[in-house]
């Protein structure tokens, strides 16, 4: 391995995705062209350009888009914030256990 540090991570993880991602989207709109060097040739220049203008988006966008998608989710045993009671189904408690006879 490079042995990058750590707190490096984001970055790595930038320059990975984004070119991933611009490597299949490049083939994609590639796929029409007449021959496989054609293709080859379109695919690689495409890729390129669409690497340098994807990476400093993804390197920006990441920590923003990983914060909203906290917001939007939570811990598998995380608990209801107080306050905000809904209905318990009719035979359960509020942890979720079995009542007897409810």
């Amino acid at each position: 391995m490079l042995g990058i540090p750590r707190r490096y991570s984001h970055f790595v993880f930038g320059v990975i995705q984004s070119g991933l991602t611009s490597l299949i989207a490049a083939g994609i709109a590639s796929f029409p062209a007449g021959t496989a060097m054609v293709f080859l040739t379109h695919w690689i220049v495409s890729w390129l350009i669409a690497w340098v203008a994807m990476l400093p988006i993804v390197l920006l966008a990441a920590p923003a888009i990983r914060a909203f998608s906290l917001r939007l989710t939570r811990e598998e045993g995380a608990r209801k914030p107080a306050g905000r009671h809904e209905k318990t189904p009719l035979g359960e408690s509020q942890a979720g256990q079995e009542v007897i006879g409810g």
